[in-house]
């Protein structure tokens, strides 16, 4: 039981009243809320529920479009980090060997070269690959990518590990 206001006098009412006690206004009843049955009503969910499950599967079928692509750009990217980061190994490492006057074929020194490099610490892997620096003369390895002159990240692509 609530109470509200009288439309006419303004003095409170009880939900349940049929006129107001006061005035003798008549109380509209509150509104029947309308019986979810029905023929028409079995109709709207049955048609609901094959329309829900279309776009269901229409989601999961641009999902499976999509995330291939997504990991292809994933892997790509790394790619071309990976070897950038080789190259800033290679640039480095010979200019570590000028400086110190190392013949080819001279092992390096793996912390004296990355004091050439540009950075405050030495690069990684973008994909978890660990960097091998190799002799003077020879190019950068990575454990994932492999070797710097083998690759390159416009042309193949296809090199790529498949994990």
């Amino acid at each position: 039981m609530t109470l509200f206001a009288c439309s006419e006098c303004g003095k409170s009412i009880s939900s349940e009243a049929v006129a107001c006690p006061s005035c003798g206004h008549p109380v509209k009843p509150p509104p029947v809320p309308a019986k979810k049955t029905g023929l028409w009503w079995g109709l709207g969910c049955l048609l609901a529920v094959p329309a829900l499950l279309t776009v269901i599967a229409i989601i999961g079928l641009l999902a499976s479009i999509a995330i291939p692509s997504f990991m292809k750009a994933r892997e790509t990217s790394q790619l071309h980090a990976c070897v950038n980061n080789m190259r800033q190994i290679d640039s480095a490492k010979e200019a570590w060997a000028l400086a110190v006057n190392a013949d080819k074929d001279a092992k390096t020194d793996r912390d004296a070269v990355n004091a050439y490099l540009k950075r405050p610490a030495p690069p990684t892997c973008p994909a978890g690959g660990t960097y091998t620096y190799g002799p003077v003369g020879n190019p950068p390895e990575c454990s994932k990518h492999g070797v710097l002159g083998s690759m390159s990240p416009s042309k193949d692509s296809s090199r790529l590990k498949n994990p």
